[in-house]
């Protein structure tokens, strides 16, 4: 007798995931048995080379990994939309039924992608033409985290970025609430003023992101204007499963209003800050999902969207201690596709 589906709540992960651990596992993960992904990889591929680009096989198949290549925008775009868009299409449908999508930052395109608003032609070009508008603005971004080490609120931590944020009023913003961290982003010489003052914590935060500029930020009205011209609202499509974007709302499926989903897409999206804690708990509140599949590449991801889940004490989740014993189940609430074992609970 076959067995119920499990819902699950598929989240994207945004720039910066495809790191040096990272090397080889798009291509290593590649399932023989589905040919079909090797045609998808082949025609991501196909369309990078059209466009004088390396491909996402050369990137990831090559013999060391350097950060001047893959952490540069065109390419880091392409690596983690490929192997997040795969890890989508390797979910065993017969074990999982998606019932909605989202992700964080750039992970957006790898879920409009994943829900079928683009062909796989028209995400590759637009993922790597967004890298290369956004990485061309100005200003930096970094993080800092909000939470103690249990993952509870940390009055202390919270204060001092209120405090670089009023300080800095218009010069550095609230690019992405992730989790139990801040991603701040804003002037290169704002950004580095308020590293500075800061509290260091942990020996890592603040943290600048290399590479990063003014993401999510005004400083990216430049950028908006000029991915709006590139790419109409006519090539937007409807998604094939609810979609829930970095304001929390939710796209429902099969009828959508085209230049309203561009507009979000390529302006407020890019422009203004993006709520992922919010969009992780409204997907939750609203679809009450069995499990929260988390593609790759990498794993970066868990920490975040546990802290917004503790964060609204979703099931009795209080605290770090509480979510690490609810992971110890047969089949985890939360499946990082980045984690070898979890993946083939995952995959079949």
């Amino acid at each position: 007798m076959t067995s119920v589906r499990k819902t699950a709540l598929v989240v994207c992960p945004g720039r910066g995931t495809y790191n040096r651990p990272e090397l080889g596992s798009i291509l290593g993960n590649l399932n023989t048995n589905q040919p079909e992904l090797q045609e998808v990889l082949a025609s991501i591929d196909a369309t990078r080379a059209s466009l004088g680009q390396a491909t996402v096989t050369e990137l990831d198949q090559a013999p060391h990994y350097k950060s001047a290549l893959h952490q540069h925008a065109i390419n880091a775009a392409a690596l983690i939309y490929a192997g997040g868009y795969l890890d989508y299409l390797a979910i065993d449908q017969e074990r999982f039924e998606v019932v909605a999508i989202t992700g964080n930052s750039m992970g957006w395109y790898t879920t409009m992608a994943c829900a079928g608003c683009w062909d796989v032609p028209t995400t590759t070009r637009l993922v790597s033409s967004m890298a290369e508008l956004t990485a061309a603005g100005a200003g930096a971004q970094f993080i800092y985290p909000l939470v103690d080490s249990e993952w509870r609120p940390h009055p202390g931590y919270q204060a001092a970025v209120e405090e670089q944020l009023e300080r800095y009023t218009g010069d550095l913003h609230m690019s992405i609430h992730y989790g139990g961290y801040a991603v701040l982003a804003g002037t290169t010489e704002a950004c580095q003023a308020a590293v500075a003052a800061l509290p260091k914590v942990d020996d890592r935060f603040p943290m600048v992101l290399p590479g990063h500029a003014a993401f999510h930020t005004n400083m990216m009205v430049d950028a908006a204007v000029t991915a709006q011209q590139l790419w109409p609202a006519h090539l937007f499509q409807a998604p094939a499963v609810p979609l829930i974007d970095g304001r929390g709302h939710i796209w429902s499926p099969h009828v959508v209003d085209q230049a309203a989903l561009q507009q979000y897409t390529l302006d407020h999206q890019v422009t203004q800050t993006y709520h992922f804690t919010r969009a992780i708990q409204v997907a939750v509140k609203e679809f009450a999902p069995d499990h929260i599949i988390l593609l790759g590449p990498g794993a970066g991801l868990g920490g975040a969207v546990a802290q917004a889940l503790i964060a609204m004490d979703w099931q009795g989740l209080t605290d770090k201690t509480t979510f690490t014993e609810r992971q110890q189940a047969a089949l985890p609430y939360l499946l990082s596709m980045g984690i070898p074992a979890q993946r083939t609970l995952v995959t079949g």
